[in-house]
């Protein structure tokens, strides 16, 4: 899961050790929350649009998805008027802070590993909020050493 960490850090997740991740406007990221993440599935925390960008952290799915209702307030930023609480078009799920990284991996060394050379944030153009990590890629990544 990508934040820009001026928006909401990895820092933000631990002080408030739970959240709910909303404002997710992009329907294959949307499905992804949806229909494949569920309660214990691990998260990477990804900070994006600083420098560096890279993994922060980790978190964990505490409940599955359910309907956003960021979407249905017309003073929040979220607010979509073609969502209705009777019909949902976004969804979000609660995810719990696990961990933080001594220091962010950058990208730069996930492009380097070529145990991570088909993950999604590698890729070029690659722009989506969330996305799926394979379990190779997943225990790849857990041998970094920026990881306590």
């Amino acid at each position: 899961m990508k934040s820009e960490p001026n928006v909401f850090s990895i820092d933000d997740l631990k002080a408030s050790k739970t959240t709910y991740w909303s404002g997710v406007r992009n329907y294959q990221a949307r499905n992804f929350m949806r229909d494949r993440m569920k309660v214990g599935d691990r998260i990477l925390f990804y900070h994006s649009n600083v420098e560096p960008i890279g993994i922060a952290g980790m978190a964990e799915v505490v409940k599955a998805g359910y309907p956003d209702f960021t979407a249905w307030d017309p003073k929040d930023k979220y607010y979509d008027p073609a969502s209705l609480p009777s019909k949902p078009v976004w969804y979000m799920v609660d995810i719990q802070f696990m961990k933080r990284c001594r220091s962010v991996i950058p990208l730069k060394r996930l492009k380097e590993n070529p145990a991570l050379k088909k993950m999604g944030v590698v890729q070029k153009g690659s722009r989506l909020s969330v996305q799926p990590v394979a379990p190779e890629e997943w225990k790849a990544i857990l041998k970094f050493p920026e990881w306590d």
